[in-house]
């Protein structure tokens, strides 16, 4: 969707803020960039709607060359949500969201709908604030305004620079999530600055890390706090996010075997296979892909019945995890669920193992007896 290739900045007074950075931005993904202050993070923001230009290197949208884009067009076209929200405070809360969309020359009729279900869905009832003006709304209500005005145009790509830092800690923690929730329905390019490593860790698909114009690292937040890269990212992240990332292993290191079945196996020989393996549940297969869990309490109901099989009784909804889920989630949905295992799958829908809820008691007695705790 976006990709920098090896471009680097230079300001008039000699000042090198970017250093041959390389990078893309995946589509529906969001990145945020993060460093010290001087680190090039807002300046790489920025080159993208051609609010700076770069001196050497390109970027590309979508296969196109940014210094090929009309400006005017191309920021028209990206969505832009600043720390100090910008609204203008002489029109209504309606007409600044409607801004760009009536720059835009868009459909009247439409865009009016577009902003009332944009206010809905983040929370401000449109009879109420449509026709407010920005000093009638709080700081976490106008920042909610400069956040869906970015979208009233329906931009594919919308930037995000430090938007919450001005806010207070409860309202901001509140948009933060918003924004996660938001991103899962409407899958914008987004890329957001921060200078807040615990931000970056709670909404980033992945963390671009960045020191004196160059790109140190760029991953998902748990390979970044599992993996950091050198002793700069091990600083930046600090010792206790660090040391909260390493009080669980990952799911490959806790797996146990999973017991599986055909959907074909008759009710005899899947207790016989329970009794052996001392489970109550089996994990449905077909060419080693995943169908499903049977548990001993449907076939002991149905267990009379000869023309019934484990296919018949399986719970196709039975909760499952892949082997990206972290160890934390697997844990919150086994005690979601309330199960005694989570089946584990890979990329293919393969059942590569199961988690048991023994495993994870297992795993974390071992974690506080190590800590020295009670």
């Amino acid at each position: 969707m976006i990709k920098f290739e090896g471009v680097t900045k230079i300001f008039a007074d000699g000042f090198k803020a970017l250093d041959s950075i390389s990078f893309e931005v995946n589509k529906g993904e969001l990145l945020v960039l993060i460093g010290p202050s001087g680190s090039g993070k807002t300046t790489t923001m920025r080159m993208i709607n051609r609010l700076i230009d770069p001196t050497e290197g390109r970027i590309i949208i979508d296969g196109d060359d940014v210094t090929s884009i009309d400006p005017v067009y191309l920021r028209r076209n990206i969505g832009y949500v600043i720390q100090h929200i910008g609204l203008l405070p002489h029109m209504t809360i309606g007409d600044n969201v409607a801004l760009v969309p009536k720059l835009k020359k868009m459909n009247k009729e439409e865009y009016i709908d577009k902003v009332d279900e944009l206010l809905k869905m983040v929370g401000l009832d449109p009879k109420t604030y449509k026709e407010r003006y920005p000093a009638e709304l709080s700081g976490g209500q106008q920042q909610r305004i400069g956040v869906i005005r970015a979208l009233a145009a329906d931009p594919p790509i919308i930037l995000m620079d430090e938007p919450f830092s001005a806010l207070d800690p409860i309202s901001r923690e509140q948009l933060q999530e918003e924004l996660v929730k938001l991103q899962e329905e409407i899958q914008k390019t987004i890329v957001f600055v921060t200078h807040d490593m615990d931000e970056a860790l709670k909404i980033a698909d992945r963390i671009c890390l960045m020191r004196d114009g160059e790109v140190v690292q760029i991953d998902t937040p748990e390979k970044i706090l599992r993996y950091p890269k050198n002793e700069f990212v091990k600083s930046f992240i600090g010792e206790d996010r660090l040391k909260e990332a390493e009080t669980l292993p990952d799911l490959a290191e806790i797996m146990d075997k999973a017991i599986t079945a055909k959907p074909t196996q008759g009710f005899f020989e899947a207790v016989k296979k329970m009794r052996k393996h001392k489970v109550d549940k089996l994990v449905i297969v077909e060419k080693e892909k995943y169908l499903g869990v049977a548990g001993v309490w449907r076939i002991q109901k149905h267990y009379r019945n000869e023309e019934m099989n484990l296919g018949d009784v399986m719970d196709k909804e039975y909760p499952t995890a892949t082997l990206k889920t972290s160890t934390e989630e697997a844990v919150e949905l086994v005690n979601k669920y309330d199960t005694s295992f989570l089946p584990i799958l890979d990329g293919e829908g393969k059942v590569r193992g199961v988690v048991t809820r023994a495993s994870i008691v297992e795993v974390m007695t071992d974690m506080y007896l190590e800590d020295g705790s009670d």
